[in-house]
């Protein structure tokens, strides 16, 4: 397939009032703030799967971001937690483009992320590495092109592994500010866990673990205290200090990072 030249790239998305608009995708690459924006199609529901389409609730950005798939989920965990990330949204744009016989053809990519730096990344969620088909293959060629145009990248994002899905799962259910605690409390979980020791020994020295452990889990999914997330969470797990910006992972990388696959 002979992908199209910039100039004749389209995209169409639905604007903040609600209109539907298409322009030159160099455009709205520029100008559009796809973060903000709300889907332009629906995610599809397929009979018979046990995960349809929902919301996610995103500790960045204070807002729900439409979700298509568990694998897109788990995706969505990973982009959520990263501190260069700054905005996020499910398909908020469709590509245009003709192909070498003139063809239109479109594709809508799952997900956006916008970083602190202004950059950002259009991705697609795959179940397995064969998901989607030829069609998925011959679009990527494409927006991997219209992406590097507008300085982006796209990327097909590699399933996560179960363990680190399980675990970034888990400490998910903690990653609203509610969890954070009182004040002294959640200074005083940093305090346990100045060195590294494992997770219930520094809980306990905290208080009522009922109380505390939540706190501790909210802090290891914003990366102010970090924990191998490679192998299953557990009350021996060793509890370090977090990054706390330089690596908001909790010593994981993560796929759903720029440069993942």
């Amino acid at each position: 397939m002979r992908a199209d030249t910039g100039s004749g790239w389209e995209a169409v998305f639905v604007d903040p009032v609600g209109q539907v608009v298409q322009q030159r995708w160099a455009d709205a690459a520029l100008a559009v703030a796809f973060e903000e924006l709300e889907p332009v199609s629906a995610f599809p529901v397929v009979p018979g799967r046990r995960w349809g389409p929902g919301q996610w609730w995103s500790a960045t950005t204070g807002r729900h971001v439409a979700c298509g798939s568990a694998a897109m989920r788990a995706q969505l965990m990973v982009l959520d937690r990263d501190p260069e990330v700054v905005g996020l949204a499910g398909r908020p744009v469709r590509l245009l483009w003709r192909e070498g016989r003139g063809q239109v053809r479109s594709w809508v990519p799952q997900l956006f992320a916008r970083y602190r730096d202004g950059a950002a990344l259009l991705a697609d969620c795959p179940s397995h590495p064969e998901a989607g088909g030829e069609r998925a293959q011959r679009a990527a060629v494409v927006l991997e092109a219209a992406c590097a145009q507008a300085g982006w990248s796209y990327l097909r994002l590699e399933p996560l592994e179960k363990t680190l899905a399980a675990n970034l799962k888990w400490l998910a259910g903690y990653r609203h500010p509610r969890n954070a605690g009182r004040p002294h409390l959640a200074a005083a979980v940093h305090e346990a866990f100045a060195q590294p020791r494992p997770l219930i020994e520094g809980a306990e020295t905290v208080g009522d673990p009922i109380e505390v452990l939540p706190a501790v889990f909210h802090a290891l999914w914003h990366g102010h205290l970090a924990a191998p997330l490679d192998v299953p969470l557990n009350e021996r797990v060793l509890v370090s200090p977090g990054a706390d910006g330089a690596n908001g992972h909790g010593g994981t990388g993560g796929p759903g990072s720029r440069d993942g696959r």
